[in-house]
Parts: C-alpha cells; structure tokens; sequence
C-alpha cells in the first residue's frame, strides 16, 4: 500500500463530538466573512503555480485543462467559479448518481458523519486515533453550490465529499485501511456557496472512470443523515488530468485500468457526463486543481 505514516499534532479536542465541532465551525467561518467583506480572501480552487495556457498529457510538469466555461458566467454543471449570479433559466440541477457501496454516510453500514473531526478541509490524513496521511499527488478541489430555483449561492449548505485513495482502496471498507477515514471530509459553503478541500488525485480502478463522490446537504445540522441529502452526485475527471497524474509514480497500476475504461462504457457516466465535468487544472509537481459549479433543488 502506498501510505505514509507521519506523528500529527492532532486537536486535543478532536474527541468531543460533533456537538462541540459545530460552535467552532460557525466561529470561524464568521471571520471569514468578516474578511470576506473587507476584500481580503482570494479565489480558490487554483493552484498557485498552475497554468491554463496549454495541455499535457504524460507530463510531470505540463498544465492540463479539462472542460471549459466561461469565466463571467459560471452556469451550473460548468467549471467557472467566480462571485456572479447567473440567471435560474439558465440552471440545470447535478444529475443524481449512486453513492456506491463505499458512502461511509450511514447508509451501507458505518456513518463516519456522525464522528467529531469530520468537518475539515484537509481530508488527505485520518482523525481520531489513527496518523495515517494518503499518498498521490495534490490536489484541491471546489465547489461552487448555487440554487437552482433562484441562481444564487447556497451560504450554509453542507458538502460531504469523499473518494478513493492512490491504489483505488477506500477507506473505512477496504481491508487494508478499514481502520483509515481519511480521504473523507464535510465543508460548509460560504456566502459564495464555495466549498473547498485539499486532498490527493485518486487512482483508476477497474471498471470506473476517476471520479469523486460527493453529498450536498442543506446544512451541516442535517449531514449526520444520509436521507436528508438534497444531491448526491460524482464528478467525472478529465482525459488531459488522467494521463497526466497517471504517468507518475505511485499510480502505475491506474495507468492498466485506465486503458481499459472509458465515459461511453461507465456505469455511471455512460449517459452523459457533461454537467459533472470540472474544470482541472496544474502540475503534478506543485498540485492539481478541481473546480465545478453545481446547483441544487432547497429541498
């Protein structure tokens, strides 16, 4: 298995429940919009040494960009993500997908939304009593979360997002990292209805696609409960992205199932893919970026 084990510093208050993670979230994430409103929090999703102007495949060096929208106008099921309102006619809903066998929301066995620890950003290493941190190349993901009545940010909206790790096991389920949660994570959006996480490229494993599960629940008050989902979605990873975090090492055993896979024959994406289809851009050297705008119904 590829995981390193690294000593953390965890918080010494990781251990006393969701009750007590709640008040701190709410806490911070009034700061930020503190800060927000003074101009001071820059856009994320891109890599700070990332860049659009080329695609390349097989490269450990190269950008890549995956589906294009356009930068003033992010319309649901698009890759822009910026601070316009976009009209509610020109919105069309995620398409709802399978959580998979391996949701770790309640509803195939263990419910990791119910442990203190899984509100975070930085999902690559576990919480709780484990250090393990996932190995693969960087990468951060965004998502913008609008309303798609309304066209506008969905502020306070809960995003659980999880995937596979660089060998296409999953924590929690997999026999070698049952003990792990990590590679599992909830964020709330903020007055953007922008929601990011830092975490690693996942693998290609027999008979997918890559991809990238993920739940939208309307608040993180409802997250504990699988059937308070107001979406449930994956996102479908680009052709350019693939190859070119597959050529590098650790990924060897993608770089088979990937030649062996395809949209057309993907369970999930066979019937389109388009409006799951991010924006990926970056390195594998200073980190990949994901970014979608997804709207969703209120209820």
């Amino acid at each position: 298995m590829h995981i390193t084990e690294e000593l953390h510093d965890h918080d010494e208050d990781h251990d006393r429940g969701l009750g007590f993670d709640l008040p701190t979230l709410i806490n911070r994430r009034r700061i930020f919009q503190l800060a927000a409103g003074a101009g001071v929090l820059a856009l994320v999703g891109c890599s700070s040494s990332s860049s659009t102007s080329s695609t390349t495949t097989g490269s450990t060096t190269g950008s890549t960009t995956g589906s294009t929208g356009s930068a003033a106008t992010p319309t649901a099921g698009t890759s822009a993500s910026t601070d316009a309102t976009v009209g509610a006619d020109s919105l069309t809903g995620i398409p709802e997908e399978t959580a998979g066998p391996y949701p770790g929301d309640g509803s195939n066995g263990v419910n990791v939304l119910t442990q203190s620890g899984i509100v975070r950003s930085d999902i690559r290493s576990s919480f709780g009593s484990s250090t393990a941190t996932a190995e693969g190349v960087p990468t951060t993901i965004t998502l913008t979360v609008l309303d798609v009545a309304t066209a506008t940010p969905r502020e306070g909206a809960a995003v659980y997002l999880w995937h596979c790790d660089i060998d296409g096991a999953y924590s929690l389920y997999s026999e070698d990292i049952a003990d792990e949660n990590y590679l599992r994570g909830v964020q709330v959006a903020d007055a953007r209805g922008r929601v990011t996480f830092t975490s690693i490229y996942p693998a290609c494993y027999s008979g997918r696609w890559p991809h990238i599960h993920f739940e939208v629940y309307p608040s993180v008050d409802a997250v504990t409960s699988a059937s308070s989902t107001l979406a449930t979605s994956q996102l479908a990873l680009t052709d350019a992205s693939n190859q070119l975090v597959f050529a590098t090492a650790g990924y060897e055993q993608s770089v088979g199932n990937y030649a062996r896979t395809s949209l057309a024959t993907d369970n999930v994406f066979s019937d389109g893919a388009a409006l799951e289809t991010p924006t990926v851009t970056g390195n594998v050297t200073d980190g990949m970026a994901i970014a979608l705008t997804i709207a969703v119904a209120t209820s």
